[in-house]
């Protein structure tokens, strides 16, 4: 393990991995009474969020303190950032206070390797979503679950994607979740296969380790997982599709189509969901659906990057089990 999590591309097979098995030893830790490791005892982590968030915030809060973190939330709206503070003097500021790792979400590609690379802070950085650029652990915990619900809980350890087929629907050029997912499931051998109106397929995505369709109903009956990416309405700047409804009709997710995809096949969302768009409420609420075990599965990977960035580079196992005894 690197001591940053920037990047999915950063990430070799190997480390892809022990990340998904640390995270499965981490997954037992929510089964106990009480849900505590005292792996970080006395390391000090910031969530220094300048995009709104709600499930990746109070995901890596409830990892920190899981593992017995000091855990200091920090908000751009009513911070000396709304007076015109520079991410650099924030960093610095947050230096001085002595933080061990910073948790970073920002609106601009790059922040989080510049805050890492520039020497202003020595600190342990998670990038937590840059702009159109990265999210890392969110790739990570959709991996988990598919490997959870395609290859098994227990039979999936040390394994990784190969051979699965994965489908990506939506709003790809704003989508740091798909570059993030089609990098890392690139790495975990699995098959990617972009599907989206001709106006939200990026630029240059020719270069990118996967296929690209604008029909899906012709990839339907090949996935193994189709995740729905929701349209970022709030980076948008011109109209990239005639309608709602024209979007939902082409490239929206509804029962009929649900049950072209084979039975084993399961259906993925990142949240948040927008019903009645990328997807029908019919299989939202259905048990192929993966939307709340993709949000139980993001505390567990996000304590396995913790404690692998800051507790020790070894796979959980052993600690979890002294502390059973």
């Amino acid at each position: 393990m690197q001591r940053h999590l920037i990047s999915a591309a950063d990430l070799t097979r190997d480390d892809a991995v022990l990340i998904l098995d640390t995270a499965e030893e981490m997954a037992r830790v929510a089964d106990r009474p009480i849900k505590k490791l005292p792996t970080l005892r006395g390391r000090t982590v910031v969530n220094l969020f300048f995009e709104d968030s709600t499930r990746t915030r109070i995901s890596f809060e409830a990892a920190e303190k899981r593992l017995s973190a000091d855990v200091i939330n920090f908000t751009a709206k009513g911070s000396s950032v709304s007076k015109g503070e520079s991410l650099k003097d924030t960093a610095q500021t947050l230096e001085a206070m002595g933080v061990d790792a910073v948790v970073i979400r920002h609106g601009a590609s790059g922040a989080p390797y510049r805050l890492a690379t520039s020497g202003w802070i020595d600190a342990a950085v998670i990038n937590a979503g840059d702009g159109t650029h990265q999210h890392p652990t969110q790739a990570l915990l959709d991996a988990f679950t598919m490997r959870r619900r395609l290859v098994g809980r227990d039979e999936g350890l040390g394994q990784d994607l190969s051979g699965r087929r994965i489908t990506l629907v939506g709003d790809i050029l704003h989508s740091r979740v798909a570059r993030s997912n089609v990098d890392l499931l690139h790495t975990l051998g699995a098959e990617v296969t972009l599907v989206a109106p001709p106006t939200l397929v990026p630029v240059g995505v020719e270069s990118w380790p996967c296929e690209v369709s604008y029909d899906l109903d012709r990839t339907l009956s090949k996935s193994d997982a189709v995740m729905l990416l929701r349209v970022q309405r709030e980076r948008m700047n011109a109209a990239f599709f005639p309608t709602e409804r024209e979007y939902s009709r082409r490239y929206g997710l509804d029962g009929d189509r649900m049950a072209k995809m084979p039975e084993h096949a399961i259906v993925m969302h990142p949240g948040p969901m927008v019903r009645g768009m990328e997807i029908t409420a019919e299989v939202a609420d259905s048990e192929r659906c993966t939307a709340i075990e993709q949000v139980t599965n993001g505390v567990s990977i996000r304590m396995a990057v913790l404690y692998l960035l800051l507790g020790g580079n070894e796979p959980a196992a052993t600690h979890t089990r002294t502390e059973e005894k």
